[in-house]
């Protein structure tokens, strides 16, 4: 996994992280925040490799999903290019209102 897709499923975490279940959250706490390997992780929970490669799977797949329907991630990195936009270029309020009236 790419440090890039890393740092997105550890910011969905930190957003939608409460949707999720506390078994939902032990997986995904070992896996990306611990940087357990699934042999490991199937050890420590006495479950098969192939349980732990599952449940991932689905954590992953509900926190994209809420961030499908719900855009917080989205928005939030929308928001974030307009304030360095804004400390770069020193553009206008009314640019600045119209690129909020995007997010």
């Amino acid at each position: 996994m790419e440090l890039k897709d890393k740092i997105r499923m550890n910011s969905l975490y930190d957003i939608y992280g409460d949707l999720l279940t506390d078994k939902q959250k032990e997986y995904f706490e070992y896996y990306y925040l611990n940087d357990y390997s699934l042999s490991e992780i199937s050890e420590i929970l006495s479950v098969s490799r192939n349980a732990v490669h599952m449940q991932l799977k689905n954590v992953v797949s509900h926190l994209e999903n809420y961030e499908g329907k719900l855009g917080v991630l989205k928005n939030k990195e929308k928001i974030s290019k307009l304030i360095n936009k804004i400390e770069k270029e020193k553009i206008s309020i009314e640019e600045i209102k119209s690129e909020l009236e995007k997010v």
